[in-house]
């Protein structure tokens, strides 16, 4: 059946976006005043923790510790150097017990003791010039940091015969979450002007490429208010601020793009501003809308996951994603309304022609691309050399990204310490002293929290088991209070490395005559590395059957929605595997200035798979609805293939080149785990726009021919009634007649 052409139909949602559209554009304007409000020093309350798996065994035996036996639980230490002198010197000693004692006193502080007082060899370090006081600093992380705030600048620095650094954990967070706000601003500063200046060169006009600019501003100071009410009510990493940033830029960006350019095209065939904006939220509004919900259902995948880190990059990029879709969907139209044909105003590019611009040039690379013009001649050329030769390109590719991908293959899982900061940083100073100088690992060993009641020979038989296992070192304790007690367990080795972990499941494997419980760093891990197990195969599979539904209801094909899922997952590799060789593996640290642990922290995998594989499905959402459209106007399976790309390839490209740009602005935070996600997702999305979209989606799409279109005739009456296109409606304007939906499909 063949379409009949008419002007657009102006719908509901059209005349609701574009009737007043000063009055949007005010109202826009006033609730963005708001979240500014809503949201400023929302820093200040989100956590820099979050690892932990808060119903393991590991999580419940700390929080009895910390009740019970607080001294157990040191977060605050203090090192003490000597210099040249020895820390058993009378005037280090009396000085450090004037420290002691002055720091005993500190309100929010308790616990506190010294190796001046226990002469304990695992507080003093090997050369003799070093040694720790220990305390703990109590209340939640914002009352830790500023407690931390007040006493640190007290006791750092020289302090007669010693010189004094602060560390410990609470030290260790709070200066992390210092410095990620500090990168977070310094990555704003450098991805704004850079971001402005490639729009312009995307665009041309310097109207155009304030639009998607004034979006992404939108999103992410909506994000941090919503940030900043979910924080009053669970809690949430500030880790997450980083993606709220990138996501909110790059997305409102992509959306924005799309539909400006969809704009900028009807005006160029004559439509007037409302036809304009009418067709351009029928098409590429909707495909925007899917695209959303695609990146949205890939991140909130995390919300599977117990760990409250990992659930707040569902809480920030849902909330990010829907709000730069909304404002895409709601604020540029009503932009778009009033600018007309300014929106084309300030083309930057024109300036050094010479003569006026020829009618209908709007300056955008894609306005007038087709079969006929010049513009995206090179992605044509592009598409149909991959489709000639697409044996070739379809398995070159795949060979490529997985031998790219294969470093993976050996990857280890840690979890995070003080070598996440600058090697400058004071925690990480102190920490490391303690890792080299000091015997045993201060601060790495294995608590073991044994409850009910029990005799003195009952816990010495206990020790004497715990004491035989083959990776320990020794065993100390047991303190008992009531009917607790606890013994500490040194483990041969590094704090966390495979001995420590195998150390923990011999020790709850170990019989005693009382309910035990372990923690410790090797435990957590354990414990964070189970609960991620067991909850990837739901992320994953809710992932995979809510994509496959949406490409499903946008394309109406049973085959694309597989491939989609395929390759994007594919498109992945060489970011896995980049991962593990530089930060696990220490290539490049030099460059980009990190310290390697020699593994990848748990959690940091799951976030770069959910937030990459999201946008992976943006950028195929863009293709495939282009796709689809010719396809259901021309029933040419090849040349819709050819101008999907012709008509996409240079959007994607410049739309996944500023996410790059983004990305690596955050990739250059002091930070590991943030410059890890973000040059990381960085290298996704280059890759999945410039050899996936451009090569193996083409390729593919080409050896599966017109089945690409296939769907029973059940998911066809299906699709027919409740799914949606970008080219549904549109008038025809190919001399080739469009042809009926469900002969297309078939």
């Amino acid at each position: 059946m063949t379409e009949v052409n008419r002007p657009p139909r102006v719908g509901g949602w059209t005349r609701l976006v574009t009737a007043r559209p000063r009055l949007s554009l005010l109202a826009a304007l006033v609730l963005t005043v708001l979240a500014v409000l809503a949201g400023s020093g929302v820093a200040d309350r989100l956590g820099s923790g979050g690892w932990e798996d808060p119903d393991a065994e590991s999580t419940y035996a700390t929080k009895a510790l910390e009740r019970e036996f607080p001294d157990s639980q040191p977060n605050l230490l203090l090192l003490l150097d000597a210099g040249g002198a020895s820390v058993d010197d009378p005037a280090v000693a009396a000085e450090a017990d004037r420290l002691t004692a002055r720091l005993s006193g500190e309100k929010g502080v308790t616990g506190v003791g010294s190796y001046w007082q226990s002469k304990a060899p695992a507080l003093r370090a090997q050369d003799g010039h070093e040694a720790l006081i220990a305390a703990r600093i109590t209340g939640d992380e914002k009352t830790m940091g500023e407690t931390l705030d007040r006493i640190a600048p007290q006791y750092r620095g020289t302090r007669g015969p010693v010189d004094v650094k602060v560390g410990g954990i609470v030290a260790v967070r709070h200066e992390m979450q210092t410095i990620i706000q500090e990168d977070l601003t310094r990555a704003e500063m450098i991805a704004l002007p850079i971001t402005l200046v490639l729009l312009v060169m995307v665009f041309g006009s310097a109207i155009a490429a304030l639009l998607p600019l004034a979006v992404g501003i939108v999103a992410i100071l909506g994000t941090n208010a919503v940030l900043s009410g979910l924080a009053e009510f669970t809690d949430v990493s500030i880790f997450a601020m980083n993606l709220t940033t990138a996501l909110g830029l790059g997305l409102a960006i992509d959306y924005a793009l799309f539909i400006v350019r969809r704009f900028r095209e009807e005006l160029a065939t004559g439509a007037d501003t409302r036809a304009a904006v009418a067709t351009t939220l029928r098409t590429a509004g909707r495909t925007v809308l899917f695209s959303a919900l695609t990146v949205a259902v890939s991140l909130a995948a995390m919300l599977v996951f117990p760990q409250y880190f990992l659930r707040s990059f569902a809480y920030a990029g849902t909330a990010v994603v829907l709000l730069a879709a909304g404002a895409a969907l709601i604020l540029l139209p009503a932009a778009l309304m009033l600018l007309g044909d300014r929106v084309n105003s300030l083309d930057l590019r024109r300036l050094p022609r010479r003569g006026k611009p020829k009618p209908g040039d709007t300056g955008d690379t894609d306005a007038t691309a087709d079969t006929q013009g010049t513009e995206g001649t090179a992605w044509a050329r592009a598409a149909n050399l991959v489709m000639r030769r697409a044996p070739f390109f379809a398995v070159a590719t795949t060979a490529a990204l997985i031998v790219l991908g294969l470093p993976f293959l050996g990857v280890k899982f840690g979890t995070a310490d003080d070598r996440q900061l600058p090697s400058s940083a004071e925690s990480h100073t102190v920490q490391q002293h303690i890792r080299d100088g000091f015997p045993g690992s201060p601060g790495g060993g294995l608590e073991v929290l044994a409850e009910g009641k029990a005799t003195p020979a009952q816990y010495a038989a206990y020790k004497k088991r715990v004491a035989a296992l083959p990776e320990v070192v020794r065993v100390d304790g047991p303190l008992v209070k009531g009917d607790a007690a606890y013994f500490t367990v040194l483990p041969k080795g590094e704090s966390v490395d495979d001995a420590a972990q195998r150390l923990v499941g011999d020790l709850r494997e170990t019989k005693a005559p009382f309910d035990t419980k372990v923690t410790g760093a090797a435990a957590v891990l354990v414990d964070s590395k189970h609960a991620i197990g067991g909850q990837l195969p739901w992320a994953a599979a809710f992932i995979a059957i809510v994509t496959l539904l949406l490409v499903f209801l946008l394309t109406g094909s049973v085959l694309i929605p597989i491939q989609a899922v395929i390759l994007n997952a594919l498109s992945l590799t060489a970011m896995f595997g980049a991962v593990v060789w530089v930060f696990q593996d220490g290539h490049l640290s030099g460059l980009l200035g990190f310290t390697s642990t020699g593994s990848i922290e748990t959690t940091l995998p799951v976030i770069m798979f959910c937030v990459a594989f999201g946008l992976s499905m943006d950028y195929g959402v863009f293709l495939l609805s282009r796709i689809k459209e010719e396809y259901d106007h021309t029933g040419d399976h090849a040349r819709a293939v050819r101008l999907g790309l012709q008509r996409t390839g240079g959007l994607i490209t410049a739309a996944a080149v500023i996410l790059a740009v983004v990305m690596v602005a955050i990739g250059t935070s002091r930070v590991t785990n943030t410059k890890m996600l973000g040059l990381g997702i960085a290298l996704a999305v280059l890759m999945d726009a410039m050899v996936v979209r451009s090569l193996l989606v083409p390729a593919i799409m080409r050896l599966t021919g017109r089945a690409t279109w296939w769907a029973p005739a059940p998911l066809r009456r299906f699709h027919s009634r409740f799914g949606l296109s970008e080219g549904e409606s549109i008038p025809s304007t190919d001399a080739t007649p469009a042809r009926d939906k469900v002969t297309a499909h078939g």
